[in-house]
């Protein structure tokens, strides 16, 4: 397969997962909206990959990180679909994550087309830091780039130079699973493919169980 044809390849199995619809769903968060839905975790400094699996093709279809930095817990999720008028985001990050925010991104994404591998490391405060600050500086993901930004950051970071740059999500997971200390699960569902349709659901249940910062 030449250089083209197997780019050719990667965009159309990135297309069938939204890592190509616009990530402008809704306008950006304000300052003072995402101060006030800022949630710190009490978990260790970590980073975790999410990479979203075709279940037919076992092609990758998208790549986004949770960052659990000291001062606050995000979701990057570059060029990504999952939005609602109840998630505080602003250029491609999610913020308030707290523990039923991040169980809706992982619900959101497995269904019976696609499953969620979920790669989670330990990492320095500072180096959390680092990511945080990466991701809010990237600006917005332009269609089909989600694992090129997230690569992109993964390897300013210390202790993982040895991410190279990728277009492919399942390259960008195994090189990710090189790397001491890595904890390598999958997420599966049978929900149905319509993703708005758990989103939605979702977001009735947060209404009723769930507000940042409680």
């Amino acid at each position: 397969m030449t250089f083209r044809a197997a780019i050719l390849a990667g965009l159309a199995a990135l297309s069938l997962a939204g890592c190509t619809t616009p990530s402008a769903h809704t306008p950006n968060a304000t300052a003072a909206e995402i101060a006030k839905v800022a949630y710190r975790h009490d978990g260790p400094p970590a980073i975790t990959l999410y990479t979203m699996i075709n279940n037919r093709s076992d092609a990758g279809a998208h790549s986004s990180m949770m960052i659990n930095a000291p001062s606050q817990r995000v979701i990057f999720d570059p060029a990504g679909s999952v939005r609602a008028s109840w998630l505080v985001e602003a250029d491609d990050v999610i913020y308030g994550v707290t523990p039923k925010i991040a169980e809706v991104y992982e619900g959101a994404h497995a269904r019976e087309t696609y499953r969620v591998r979920v790669q989670r490391i330990e990492v320095p405060p500072e180096v959390a830091e680092k990511a945080l600050r990466l991701v809010q500086s990237y600006g917005a993901v332009s269609q089909s780039q989600c694992t090129v930004a997230t690569s992109g950051v993964l390897k300013q970071l210390p202790g993982f130079e040895s991410i190279s740059g990728t277009w492919f999500p399942n390259k960008l997971a195994d090189q990710l699973a090189r790397i001491p200390g890595v904890e390598d699960r999958v997420v599966r569902d049978t929900d149905g493919d319509d993703k708005q349709v758990a989103i939605a659901a979702y977001g009735e249940e947060l209404g009723a169980v769930a507000q940042p910062n409680q």
